[in-house]
């Protein structure tokens, strides 16, 4: 059964972000809001203005993440915002907007709850019984919550991830991964940005892929300027030679191949075994593997929703069966190279939380995916308690945020970004230089600010945007900032103001972000609800709430915020209210699973913590 898409409002040629000083809404925040719905929405066919993986199916990135429940409603959502009173608030319900309500002006103009679904019915089945009846979307993370700037904001994280797996395996900065072959996998929406935060960290990357023309797509070209992947292999032993060609000689470089892992990872494990120059240093992976059907079996070359447009009858549980014993020997082989030698964490794609999912069904030959070991502190030391190591069941090799990110979040450090609306380049430009002399203190986002501005261009996808790593204080101080410049005209038009959802407080997922906490509230999702209420209440211009964003239902609940700066200096107060209580939660979150890093943060900052305020014996 497809579900409604009422194609007959759809726009007849591509959509493209509104750009300039003229108002089509009523307010800078509704406004905002459009143009940032439009820029999800934008493919105009070439690298430079293609954010959206699908625009006629309002798919902004992933499986299925949507920017709107179908065309209808996005026509409804663009009339709502268009007509939206100074004192008013759309509230869109999974891509649908459904009421608008008397608030008040500093109240946010749009309110946005998207694939949320009571526990027990959180399943696949039961929301893609929904999706099909035309009642729910999937609103990914930034897709739904109109806040997608597409692969800068894929690369900054991946970079940060390579750099900190760097530097904790002895890398120096700033090129971390030198000398290192890192062995990944996946090129789509998101899997794109791991040749260059791999290269920018001065390593060696192999990148498998099934379909060869996405790694095509991404190669040096007349038809692409903006190229993401150095070059393609003929054959599994062409790319490994190439890998060690340039590992010896300490060349960045990054090696796509057109494979498929259930094949390529086994052959590798085979290699490593009669001779460990073959065996990688870093291993991860970026697969779509949080649903079945997005995962491509050894027997095929697309995912499920592809293979039915030309063949209707096609099996889904078969599909699904092959893909789960695909990713069962994919999972075995990064095991053994585990066991090897190489470094292996999970990048959030759920593959580990599929793997027990296929011994939980019967499966027993999938391997085992957790045993009992040491609980780590945000640095990777063993936590003691009353003199003992404490020790949990826990997954074999970790995810990316419990082993390198989390550091970052215990303070109030996330992936901060900004778009200009008036679509030009000068004004993120303008920013860099701002953000490179007043806030690049770490040598961190001292050297991504040079990348930034070595790469230029090349980061932007749709409307000029940039995103940084910045911390709890610094947020509050750069919005401000960018408010002052937009008042004295040093940058031509307000600027949006928001982060992923992938923060230091505004995401409840045991699978990636909040994957064991030291106190074990791994699965509790009180904190993003606290992060989506104080953003509302401190005056965020739009705030949302989702679930299953990045690793599939009933395994996430995250929230997001946006805040435009109009320049003006009534917005100040509200800049600095959401920016300080957006980040300022997070660090309550991890102060409160008691890592050092975040006490730290409190007693340096002053952040208003009870337990810490009225101690009591």
């Amino acid at each position: 059964m497809a579900r409604p898409m009422y194609e007959k409002y759809r726009p007849e040629n591509p959509i493209k972000a509104y750009t300039g000083k003229d108002l089509r809404c009523k307010t800078w925040d509704a406004e905002a809001a459009l143009r940032m719905l439009e820029n999800n929405l934008t493919d105009l066919g070439d690298a430079r203005f293609r954010v959206a993986k699908d625009w006629q199916n309002l798919i902004v990135y992933g499986g299925s993440g949507r920017a709107a429940r179908n065309w209808l409603e996005y026509k409804r959502i663009r009339d709502c915002l268009i007509n939206l009173e100074p004192d008013e608030t759309l509230c869109v319900q999974s891509g649908k907007p459904v009421y608008i309500a008397k608030t008040h002006a500093e109240a946010p103009r749009v309110v946005i709850a998207n694939s949320n679904l009571v526990p027990r019915w959180a399943t696949d089945a039961h929301f893609d019984h929904l999706d099909e009846l035309g009642l729910m979307m999937y609103g990914q993370m930034t897709a739904g919550s109109w806040i997608y700037i597409g692969f800068q904001g894929i690369l900054q994280g991946t970079y940060s991830t390579m750099y900190h797996a760097g530097m904790q395996a002895g890398g120096k900065h700033p090129n971390p991964l030198e000398g290192k072959f890192v062995l990944t996998a996946g090129l789509g929406a998101m899997g794109q940005a791991q040749p260059l935060a791999i290269t920018m960290n001065g390593g060696v990357g192999l990148i498998v892929e099934v379909k060869e023309e996405k790694i095509d797509n991404l190669l040096p070209s007349k038809d692409n300027p903006f190229p993401k992947l150095d070059e393609k292999a003929d054959s599994l032993k062409d790319a490994v030679e190439r890998v060690l060609t340039y590992k010896e000689s300490k060349t960045p470089k990054s090696i796509g191949l057109a494979a498929n892992t259930g094949k390529t990872h086994p052959q590798i494990v085979e290699m490593a075994t009669k001779n460990l120059e073959y065996l990688p240093d870093f291993v991860t992976d970026q697969t779509s593997a949080h649903k079945l059907e997005n995962y491509i079996p050894v027997e095929y070359n697309q995912e499920y929703q592809e293979l039915i447009k030309a063949n209707p009858d096609l099996d889904k549980q078969e599909y699904e069966d092959k893909s789960q014993e695909t990713m069962i020997t994919h999972m075995k082989a990064l095991l053994t190279l585990k066991e090897m030698g190489s470094i292996v964490f999970e990048y959030g794609n759920g593959i580990r939380a599929k793997i027990e999912d296929a011994r939980s069904s019967g499966k027993s030959h999938a391997p085992v995916i957790k045993e009992v070991q040491p609980v780590l502190d945000e640095y990777g030391n063993p936590v003691k308690r009353n003199g003992k190591v404490l020790e949990r069941n826990q997954y074999i090799y970790p995810g990316f945020v419990r082993k390198y990110i989390r550091q970052l979040f215990c303070q109030g450090k996330g992936p901060f970004r900004w778009a200009t609306l008036s679509g030009k380049e000068e004004d993120i430009f303008a920013i860099d230089k701002v953000v490179e002399k007043e806030f690049a203190t770490d040598p961190e986002l001292k050297r991504w600010t040079q990348l930034a501005r070595e790469y230029g261009s090349i980061f932007f996808q749709g409307l000029p945007s940039r995103v940084c790593w910045v911390a709890y204080g610094d947020r509050a101080k750069l919005g401000l900032r960018i408010n002052e410049m937009v008042r004295n005209n040093e940058i031509t038009g307000p600027i949006v103001i928001g982060r992923d959802h992938l923060d230091c407080g505004s995401v409840a997922s045991p699978t990636r972000e909040t994957e064991e906490m030291l106190d074990e509230t791994d699965a509790v999702a009180d904190w993003p609800l606290l992060n989506f209420a104080l953003n509302a209440v401190c005056g965020a211009s739009w705030v949302s709430f989702h679930s299953g964003g990045g690793v599939g239902h009933g395994l996430a609940m995250h929230a997001g915020m946006v805040i435009v700066a109009d320049g003006t200096k009534e917005r100040d107060k509200r800049l600095e209210r959401v920016l300080t209580v957006d980040p300022g939660i997070g660090v309550a979150r991890h102060y409160d699973a008691e890592y050092k890093t975040a006490k730290n943060v409190v007693e340096k900052k002053d952040v208003k913590i009870p337990a810490q305020m009225y101690g009591y014996e």
